[in-house]
């Protein structure tokens, strides 16, 4: 049989009617408008004043919905060009320009950006809520920590390759920026970014500071009764620690968990522990870790009574290219070791059971390093490069990335929830099967109809993906 004769009297045109590509932006846009995200921002924007063509809370969604379809650089608004029957004609990169550069200059505006974002988020928690699944609390060593929100602070690099305002050596040799943001590990969504020049530090506690305190306003006052924050080794500076052990209060309860970095101190204690004080680590899904082990270090390390907090520590064989950063007492022990520092008390959480022991504890910090999918989801999301050579233009594409990120997640969450496939996809994944797929925009009795193919595999998707966020009530 010949396999290659497919194309025989096959012809392609360039003249085709009524057609859509990237059908799933409808998804996206109706995600937004269902929530109210685009009214809140437009009332934000029409704060500043002045009569423009375009409504700048439009435009701003517009870019987020180009950019979850891939977009890369404000030019490439006009992806949305040949969907003009849907939502009418794009703006142009001129006027997305225009609408981003006053974010980066104006700290007012950014602030009713975030009062207006907490909003809508309120609302979407609410609905996330009220679905078939519920509210998706986290799910660590085999427990879930239910009642619990969990924000993950972390920091990446994003390279610049070619001269822009703010771009600067980093401490990897690169070139470019160093934003700090915060997640949540609940619903992935982008909660707070700081857009920071490529010298900035990786443990500056003011940054840290202030990224937790927006990302704490994101959260719906309903849900802000138990947080758990999570940050690598940049956490353990003693401004951060002691701003999260005051952000308890008698109605709210922070727990945290930051890496720390060891010292001759640390590895002193550690050198007291008798065999005996190690216990079996865990798995995240709650299987026993043969080859890992953890110990209470608080009672045998000053640090620990210096900072006010609790010193986990954990061992485990060190892998090949581990071998040339040893220390001496690893060396000796043939182990290599990590500590974490945190203030959650020896009783652990109340209503969750075993979330007094050192494992659990463990268990939980370390499922911190799923931040890094988040990372590769925002810069998957328009944060590879920053498309512009001024630094407020940057800030207000920064903030569109964010938007972006959100649609994409609100989507999964109220319209994809039961979709064990689709739920936790990546973006590429996402894409390929949902934001990219192909339809026909006919009109009949007055009114338009998008048909996507019947042979589709996620037709069905598409469809209830659809009809769900139709069927979400209006913001009050």
């Amino acid at each position: 049989m010949n396999g290659t004769a497919w194309d025989r009297r096959l012809s392609v045109r360039g003249d085709g009617k009524g057609l859509v590509g990237h059908a799933g932006a409808v998804l996206l846009r109706k995600c937004a408008d269902q929530t109210g995200l685009t009214g809140a921002l437009g009332a934000v924007f029409a704060r500043l004043g002045g009569s423009p063509v375009w409504d700048r809370g439009v435009v701003l969604v517009q870019l987020a919905v180009a950019i979850a379809l891939g977009a890369t650089s404000m030019r490439q608004i006009a992806l949305l060009t040949h969907q003009e029957q849907l939502f009418g004609t794009p703006p142009s990169d001129s006027t997305v320009r225009r609408v981003l550069e006053p974010v980066g200059t104006s700290e007012q505006l950014q602030a009713w950006i975030c009062r207006a974002r907490a909003r809508v988020r309120r609302h979407v928690w609410q609905l996330v809520a009220a679905t078939e699944t519920g509210f998706p609390w986290l799910q660590v060593a085999g427990k879930a920590l239910t009642g619990w929100v969990v924000i993950d602070l972390d920091a990446t690099l994003i390279t610049a390759h070619s001269d822009k305002q703010g771009a600067s050596a980093t401490f990897k040799r690169g070139y470019g920026f160093h934003p700090l943001a915060a997640w949540c590990a609940n619903t992935h969504e982008s909660l707070a970014m700081l857009l920071r020049t490529g010298s900035a530090g990786s443990n500056t506690a003011l940054d840290h500071v202030r990224v937790l305190a927006e990302a704490i306003r994101q959260i719906p006052d309903s849900f802000r009764a138990k947080i758990w924050i999570r940050i690598d080794g940049a956490g353990a500076t003693h401004e951060l620690v002691e701003h999260m052990k005051g952000l308890n209060t008698t109605r709210r309860t922070v727990r945290f968990t930051v890496g720390w970095k060891i010292t001759e101190t640390d590895e002193t204690a550690i050198a007291k522990l008798p065999e005996t004080a190690w216990q079996a680590a865990i798995r995240q899904d709650g299987e026993v870790h043969t080859h890992a082990q953890v110990a209470e270090l608080t009672g045998l390390d000053e640090r620990a009574t210096l900072w006010g907090v609790r010193l986990l520590v954990r061992r485990v064989r060190p892998s090949a290219r581990d071998a040339a950063q040893l220390t001496d007492l690893e060396k000796k022990t043939g182990f290599k070791y990590a500590i974490i520092a945190t203030n959650l008390g020896p009783r652990g959480l109340r209503g969750i059971p075993g979330s007094h022991q050192l494992a659990f504890i463990d268990a939980v910090h370390r499922d911190h390093a799923e931040v890094e999918d988040r990372v590769r989801t925002n810069k998957a999301m328009g944060l590879r490069n920053l498309p512009s050579k001024t630094w407020n233009v940057n800030v207000g594409w920064m903030l569109a990335a964010n938007l972006a990120a959100d649609l994409d997640a609100w989507s999964r969450l109220l319209g994809l929830h039961d979709d064990p496939e689709l739920a936790r996809a990546e973006p590429p994944t996402l894409r390929y099967c949902l934001w990219h797929l192909p339809a026909r925009l006919v009109c009949h009795a007055r009114r338009r109809i998008l048909k996507i193919s019947a042979t589709w595999p996620w037709k069905n998707a598409f469809l209830i993906c659809w009809q769900r966020l139709c069927a979400l009530p209006a913001p009050t």
